[in-house]
């Protein structure tokens, strides 16, 4: 997804996302399977800055609060919030100007250390 500039402030991964416009679905609304793969690539980032672990998504439940066009800056947040052996609970959302547009709460598997890679 090309998630670019992230930051880490030792909960939370923010990083930023430009959309092309082929990410767009009707009109110039971005796609909402395209602001789904946003969400679970913070989510992933959230796994290895926070945990220091690869993951995979076991379950992914979101909440489209507004729509994002492919104009739109979009910001992405993600934190781990809980952490149960190899099961991460991953928040994130997506932002743009003051607005949440996305938001989402999953359950992601550790798959890897990241001291083993």
């Amino acid at each position: 997804m090309h998630l670019d500039d992230f930051t880490w402030d030792g909960a939370t991964v923010t990083g930023s996302f430009a959309p092309r416009h082929e990410y767009r679905g009707a009109g110039d609304v971005l796609h909402g399977g395209i602001a789904a793969t946003a969400i679970d690539e913070i989510s992933v980032w959230a796994g290895i800055l926070g945990e220091g672990v690869l993951t995979v998504t076991g379950r992914l439940e979101l909440r489209y609060r507004s729509p994002l066009t492919v104009h739109d800056p979009i910001l992405a947040r993600a934190s781990v919030d809980e952490r149960r052996g190899r099961r991460l609970v991953i928040s994130a959302a997506l932002h743009t100007g003051d607005r949440v547009a996305v938001e989402s709460n999953g359950l992601f598997l550790v798959s890897r250390d990241m001291h083993d890679v």
